[in-house]
């Protein structure tokens, strides 16, 4: 498919939701996602098959048979093989218009200016506090929006940092708030989520879906975003769990 129509024809159901400028907007949109696995996995799809125009994937690691009970991009002929590859893959498979760049590295401050560079939104789909700091930050210095999701169990939660809000270490009052990222300071970092926290599969691709949700929301102009500090909250246990605090 290399025809314009074909594009128009694959958004064709959700343009009775955006006008022809909003989805444009959209179209022309470059989001860098960091992390490919379960909440990333199911926010690349999703934003591939509203018709993003190019993304960046950032994984360094590989798909292993602990992951087959969650992760969208996660197949038994894929184990082994690099998660932002295979979602480069699946996303061509999806909607060949979308431009996609495959980072297969660890994100570090010495890398992540140049890992988001001019992309117009970023997306944190990671499964640690101090990966988050980092990120958070260089979003922040560059004014680009950052869409945040996380996962425990049952539990999820997502809300964007913008540059004139609550960053994500005011909101959560972290111990690197306002510290140069020391040896003691990354320590304290880990040790907020030492253990490798429990998931089940409808959590991490409930979460993705509505990162994807939030970051069209925010390109488009449609619709209204959750912006820190509101936090959008679920328990898949409890009955009505879907809540909208503010911290």
């Amino acid at each position: 498919m290399t025809n314009d129509k074909d594009y128009w024809e694959i958004v064709t159901r959700q343009m009775s939701i955006v006008n022809k400028e909003e989805q444009e907007r959209y179209k022309n949109c470059k989001i860098a996602v960091i992390g490919c696995g379960g909440i990333g996995g199911q926010t690349i799809e999703m934003l591939a098959r509203m018709g993003i125009g190019e993304l960046v994937l950032v994984d360094k690691d590989c798909f292993d048979l602990s992951n087959l009970n969650r992760q969208n991009f996660a197949t038994t002929d894929k184990i082994g093989m690099i998660k932002s590859e295979v979602a480069k893959q699946k996303v061509e498979l999806i909607n060949p218009f979308v431009k996609v760049t495959c980072i297969n590295t660890h994100v570090d401050e010495t890398n992540i200016d140049e890992i988001i560079a001019d992309s117009n939104l970023v997306i944190e789909a990671l499964d640690n506090v101090l990966t988050r700091v980092i990120v958070s930050r260089c979003a922040n210095e560059k004014k680009i929006p950052l869409v945040h999701g996380a996962i425990n169990a049952t539990l999820g939660q997502v809300t964007t940092f913008l540059p004139n809000t609550k960053s994500y270490e005011e909101m959560f009052n972290l111990p690197s708030l306002g510290k140069e990222l020391t040896a003691d300071v990354i320590e304290s970092l880990n040790s907020i989520a030492a253990a490798t926290p429990p998931v089940i599969g409808p959590t991490p691709n409930l979460v993705g879906c509505i990162q994807a949700m939030e970051a069209f929301k925010i390109i488009t102009g449609v619709g209204k975003v959750t912006v820190a500090p509101e936090i959008l909250t679920f328990d898949l246990l409890n009955l009505g769990s879907f809540s909208l605090e503010k911290i």
